[in-house]
């Protein structure tokens, strides 16, 4: 894999290489980005590129490390007896050796200050790259010692080129559709096209806009069910009721396809265009927005699905 190949972040890209190139790449970093925007593969791409190597797979001097599989954080005993005992091993093949560590966030308080004697000092040729969602998550004490890189959204047009090239028989209608949807976020991208469960939640958000004219509440009601299913991807499927309703309310202003987003599930626009008012669609968006608001102050679920699918009933 060339590093310089990956899609976006070009500010952050070009000043590691140049850093690498001249010798000067420091020996602690955080890299921080949202779910899916491409932490691992920067991760991955600067450890290959230390090491010298041109393809992407396992080598002894690129050891990663993730939470334990039966742990929800990274607990002191497992920092000092497998992380820090791997840093202080000599590097197999050459002089360098690169330690990932994933969800970096989710080490305690206790391991995050153990480890910062390692992070300040570790031995000759030893890289750390630490990875992390939310950089407040962090303590002060090791932020400090780290280089930070925050990753950023792709733009419209990076999107494209990531998905061209990483899926060839993609259509453009698709890709317009994904490029929407994923928001900018690769790994979005990715779940869209290969997750069945995001196919089953387009098609029921599309039902839930061409059901909600009926006003037949017991039926409408069940749709909770398909909430709660969803409930841990709810961001995703608020995103897609918004995308839908764009692209409603854009059809019924200009009645012209090309302007859809989902131009996969045309027919299904067209007539729920036919359904809705404009002050219904734009009740629509306040219901969804309420909800999100909600659902971010860890509202219950099942309550807060529940109102948004009356609210829509009284619409």
């Amino acid at each position: 894999m060339n590093f310089e190949k990956i899609i976006g972040h070009e500010n952050i890209k070009n000043q590691i290489s140049a850093s690498i190139n001249s010798g000067m790449f420091s020996h602690a970093h955080l890299i921080v980005g949202e779910d899916g925007i491409g932490k691992s593969l920067m991760a991955r791409g600067i450890g290959l590129k230390l090491l010298g190597k041109d393809y992407d797979r396992e080598y002894a001097d690129l050891i990663e490390f993730k939470v334990p599989s039966n742990k929800q954080t990274i607990g002191i005993k497992y920092l000092v007896e497998e992380i820090i005992d791997e840093i202080n091993k000599k590097p197999y093949e050459g002089n360098k050796k690169v330690i990932i560590i994933y969800e970096a966030n989710k080490m305690t308080a206790d391991a995050q200050n153990a480890f910062l004697k390692t992070i300040e000092e570790p031995p000759q040729g030893v890289f750390i790259i630490l990875l992390c969602e939310k950089l407040e998550n962090i303590l002060e004490t090791i932020r400090s010692r780290c280089q930070i890189h925050k990753l950023q959204r792709l733009t419209s047009d990076e999107m494209e080129r990531f998905l061209k090239i990483k899926y060839t028989n993609i259509s453009l209608n698709e890709i317009k559709a994904v490029t929407a949807f994923s928001d900018g976020i690769p790994g979005r991208a990715v779940r869209f096209i290969e997750d069945e469960s995001f196919k089953e939640i387009r098609n029921t958000i599309l039902n839930i806009f061409l059901s909600m004219s009926s006003k037949k509440a017991r039926e409408f009601l069940k749709y909770e069910e398909f909430f709660m299913k969803y409930k841990n991807d709810w961001q995703e499927t608020l995103t897609w009721m918004l995308s839908f309703v764009r692209d409603i309310l854009v059809y019924k202003e200009t009645g012209k396809d090309e302007l859809v987003v989902n131009l996969d599930k045309i027919n299904d626009i067209k007539e729920s265009a036919s359904l809705f008012s404009f002050s219904s669609l734009n009740d629509i968006i306040d219901i969804v927005n309420e909800t999100r608001q909600k659902l971010e102050r860890n509202v219950n679920p099942s309550l807060t699905f529940s109102t948004m699918l009356l609210k829509f009933l009284d619409i």
